[in-house]
């Protein structure tokens, strides 16, 4: 009971459903060309993504300082539907803006 009810809070937020739909979108991104591509705030940003992913929706993988974020495989049926509705959704992507280069970050 407890994780479901993990993943439906994860949910429930604005932001966290566009950043599902933004990395279901590009795949794996680094928390730089996120930030860049929303204009988001770091701490802000590495917030919502650790609620993310302790529901069990994203993994994420260290590369020197940073950490690249991507959605997890497999997923259960429930957030595999959850992420398929949220395509589903008039939500408007920003583009991607890659501020890393060769896994190098730039900010």
């Amino acid at each position: 009971m407890e994780v479901f009810l993990r993943t439906v809070a994860a949910l429930n937020d604005e932001t966290r459903v566009l950043l599902l739909r933004f990395l279901d979108e590009y795949g794996e991104c680094c928390v730089c060309d996120m930030q860049a591509s929303l204009d988001m705030i770091q701490s802000r940003l590495s917030r919502h993504l650790k609620i993310l992913k302790d529901a069990g929706f994203l993994r994420v993988e260290r590369k020197g300082t940073w950490a690249y974020y991507s959605i997890r495989t497999p997923l259960d049926r429930f957030r595999s539907e959850a992420i398929e509705e949220i395509k589903h959704l008039n939500i408007t992507l920003p583009t991607l803006k890659k501020t890393s280069q060769n896994g190098e970050c730039k900010i």
